[in-house]
């Protein structure tokens, strides 16, 4: 059996060296460490995972607490692509991922409890109810978390700068000539919807556009078929809008196939833009116009602060957010000033 004295001897280094390669300690320069890793598969080593915890006081292993609203689950877009990135920079450092649930050997007992269980070393959070009091018990604990798409002063967090992105998406339209621009909400009660919302009536207010009743209308869990029955809403209206930002690209999709289904060209009759740049997007027709979020950015700088939070580093809590951008492609069109 291969052991890291075996693998030492191979690539000249020390012994030690060679074990705090695979425990990733932060004086062994990453090229050494690659370069050790890359002998120890070759030469079939598998560290013993035991060991490492009673070495390191690690498990090695970050809880994902995921839960979302839409159904979709680990299958939406968005958070695949997040989660995704985030894998790639945890399984990089040596963390292996599991799912974190409030059921525990078929009993209910919380999310706590089940970190407890488990060992993790920390958790990445992906949720649609941050008033839950299961959540609000890990919260209050001492296992570090990072949240995404949320804001606490009592965990890091990562989002992208949903406000700025809201701005960007009614300027674009407005610059495009319209001034009756509708929004789909993705609802109050999750802090990207919001926070874009509130973006949404700022950006009007800023321009001296109306809101009327009626213009806002909820897409609840930012759902295709709830963003469908929104434009629905939007176009019965006594003079609909000329444009509508919705919160999220699924929104925007059924938005479209709704003014489609009403008669309604898109764009030329009525302009759409999403939020989130998912890859369909791209590929519908028409190609969706949307406000980008950098889902790799995303996921792996939530991945370098919860790390580094788990090596008791950067003890301050720290709320990162990144910036978007307006992506062009065909779902809109000019229109005349009315």
């Amino acid at each position: 059996m291969t052991t890291i004295y075996d693998i030492a001897k191979k690539t000249g280094y020390s012994p030690t060296t060679v074990s705090k390669a695979f425990n990733n300690y932060s004086d062994v320069r990453e090229k050494t460490r690659q370069e050790i890793l890359r002998t120890a598969q070759e030469m079939g080593y598998l560290p013993n995972a035991h060991a490492r915890t009673l070495t390191t006081k690690k498990s090695w292993t970050i809880g994902v607490l995921f839960v979302e609203g839409t159904g979709a689950g680990i299958r939406h877009p968005f958070f695949s692509a997040v989660i995704e990135s985030f894998k790639q920079v945890a399984v990089a450092k040596g963390y292996a991922l599991m799912f974190i649930s409030k059921d525990v050997g078929g009993k209910q007992s919380g999310y706590l409890e089940n970190c407890r269980i488990r060992g993790v070393d920390g958790v990445v959070v992906f949720l649609s109810d941050y008033d839950d009091p299961y959540f609000l018990e890990l919260l209050e604990s001492d296992i570090p978390t990072v949240i995404l798409d949320y804001n606490t002063p009592q965990s890091h967090t990562v989002c992208s700068d949903n406000r700025a992105g809201a701005l960007l998406a009614v300027n674009y339209l407005a610059s495009l000539g319209h001034r009756r621009i509708g929004h789909i909400s993705g609802g109050g009660n999750s802090f990207p919807g919001s926070e874009r919302e509130l973006g949404y009536i700022a950006a009007m207010k800023e321009l001296g556009f109306d809101v009327p009743d009626g213009y806002i209308v909820e897409g609840a869990f930012f759902s295709r078929e709830s963003g469908y029955d929104a434009m629905l809403k939007l176009l019965e209206l006594p003079e609909c809008p000329t444009a509508v930002f919705a919160s999220g690209d699924l929104l925007a999709l059924g938005a479209v196939m709704a003014a489609k289904d009403k008669g309604f060209a898109v764009p030329s009759d009525i302009s759409v833009i999403g939020y989130d740049d998912i890859e369909l997007a791209a590929y519908v027709s028409p190609a969706l116009t949307t406000i980008r979020q950098d889902t790799d950015m995303l996921g792996t700088r939530a991945a370098e602060i919860l790390i580094a939070s788990i090596d008791g580093k950067g003890q301050d809590k720290e709320a990162l957010m990144l910036p978007v951008e307006v992506v062009v492609r065909d779902s809109c069109a000019p229109r005349g000033r009315e």
